[in-house]
């Protein structure tokens, strides 16, 4: 593999060049008319115009992806993650056209990007999963009697896509009809596929994830796990590694877990198995994401590995270097996403120009980001301005960490997620473990990140006059009767 094009843009195509650069493989960069200036086309040795800014006449377009691949001579595709990272049609266009597709076989984004099919596929592995119904429903009738076995409360769950989307908690019979109409709306709204299915609802869970890494050589190794349950709208805000709350013995059942998942569907590549974790400590199977994780790099820097260079390496058919016994865990690494979102307006697209940006710089501090000063937050891709990441020896030490790099993290032009991050790691609900993912409905408000504000104003003014009122006793102007300007105008 001589030339690799990435089908993407902004923070995860610099992040994923860089490594290509690291391993001495040219790189290839898509963009659309809105990213013609963006730092990821500048950074690699080629770059194609694929279209308008929407990503339905750009990011999204297989043919023009194809077709610029062929026209800068690559021979393999990185997706990154979003846009076509989980299209299994997509795979097999690359595929076709004799191109590597750096990812799994399209068979296995097919059967785990359907969740009914991933339960279908993983049944016979004796791998726990939530109570619930194993087919699509569109009838409401059968919904009820379905729900009424499972007992309430219920989850309906879109059975494609991800992200919050076509998902509705149901607490009673009377709410199903309302609530399983908006699901099935919202559902073929956002991935063309309406059907959904119910499964018992699990209260005060924990999101964790295992990172799985397969070659094709039979070999499959989990690179333990990561902590995602702070979210909004059923989407991941902060994540950490390894997660506070997991013992040996349970980390090693999901990570065996996550393991017979990827050889339920052959899977080849990095993946992410997802689990929810009870109150109980019980463990159920989620999903699995047939992609690079946005989170992970909390991964990369407790494991010492780069994860996009496995990738690739997997890709050119080379055999894992490793084995389950090679890997440990070093330290612990806290990831917070700057979103271009409001926090104090229910996390709201924030658009503008980036007046200010200045990233933290330090030991311990990484920042991914394809954003500089100057440039537009463009209304058409995921408001995501960066990952900011911090790394210590122990969760404590990355906790500070973080508070300091985002202290010192300058942004203005638009609200950013930012301030919302800092809450996150200054609440003893965080700091003590004892969380959930309904953290942000429990314990955040707009009203309680202002008065943070506000208090942090009141110290920084007191501090200010103190130092001046100590700096005025120490400053002796002396009274004198001589003055050489009165002199000089005489």
């Amino acid at each position: 593999m001589k030339k690799v094009l990435v089908a993407n843009r902004g923070e995860i195509a610099l992040r994923i060049m860089k490594t290509l650069q690291k391993m001495g493989i040219k790189t290839v960069a898509v963009y659309s008319e809105a990213d013609r200036h963006a730092p990821h086309v500048r950074f690699a040795d080629e770059a194609v115009l694929l279209g308008k800014a929407p990503s339905s006449a750009s990011y999204l377009v297989m043919e023009k992806l194809i077709d610029a691949a062929k026209q800068t001579g690559a021979d393999g595709i990185h997706p990154g993650y979003g846009f076509l990272s989980e299209n299994a049609i997509f795979a097999q266009m690359v595929a076709d056209n004799d191109i590597t597709f750096i990812g799994p076989r399209p068979h296995a984004i097919k059967i785990m990007g359907n969740k009914l099919a991933a339960k279908d596929a993983v049944k016979d592995y004796n791998i726990p999963m939530v109570p619930g119904g194993e087919k699509a429903i569109a009838d409401v009738d059968l919904a009820q009697k379905v729900a009424s076995e499972i007992g309430f409360p219920i989850l309906i769950k879109a059975s494609a896509g991800g992200g919050g989307k076509g998902m509705r908690i149901v607490n009673n019979l009377s709410e199903l009809p309302e609530q399983m109409n908006r699901a099935i709306s919202e559902a073929t709204a956002a991935f063309g596929d309406g059907s959904v299915f119910i499964e018992k609802y699990v209260g005060s869970p924990r999101h964790i994830e295992i990172q799985v890494l397969a070659d094709t050589h039979g070999n499959i190794v989990h690179l333990f796990e990561r902590e995602c349950s702070i979210q909004r709208r059923h989407q991941k805000v902060v994540e950490e590694a390894p997660s506070s709350i997991l013992t040996p013995e349970i980390r090693s059942a999901m990570g065996e877990a996550a393991i017979k998942v990827a050889k339920a569907c052959d899977y080849i590549g990095a993946g992410t198995v997802e689990f929810l974790l009870d109150e109980d400590l019980n463990f159920y199977f989620l999903e699995m994401n047939t992609r690079l994780q946005v989170e992970h790099p909390v991964t990369e820097l407790i494991t010492g590995l780069d994860l996009v260079e496995q990738q690739i390496k997997v890709a050119r058919g080379e055999k894992l270097e490793f084995n389950q016994e090679d890997l440990t865990i070093h330290g612990h690494a806290l990831e917070v996403r700057v979103y271009a979102e409001d926090p104090l307006d229910d996390f709201m697209p924030s658009i503008g120009k980036l007046i200010t940006y200045r990233t933290p710089t330090g030991a311990g501090i990484r920042v991914d980001d394809g954003f500089e000063e100057g440039m537009n937050v463009p209304m058409y891709y995921d408001p995501m301005l960066s990952k900011l990441i911090t790394y210590g020896k122990n969760r404590d030490e990355a906790i500070q960490l973080m508070i300091k790099a985002i202290d010192t993290y300058h942004i203005s032009g638009v609200a950013t997620t930012l301030p919302f991050g800092k809450f996150v790691c200054e609440h003893e609900a965080f700091r003590s473990g004892k969380f959930d993912t309904h953290f942000v409905k429990d314990f955040y408000s707009p009203e309680q990140l202002t008065s943070q504000y506000r208090q942090e104003k009141e110290i920084a003014a007191l501090v200010g006059l103190q130092l001046y009122l100590e700096h005025r006793k120490k400053i002796n102007i002396p009274k004198t009767t001589h003055s050489n300007w009165k002199m000089n105008r005489m």
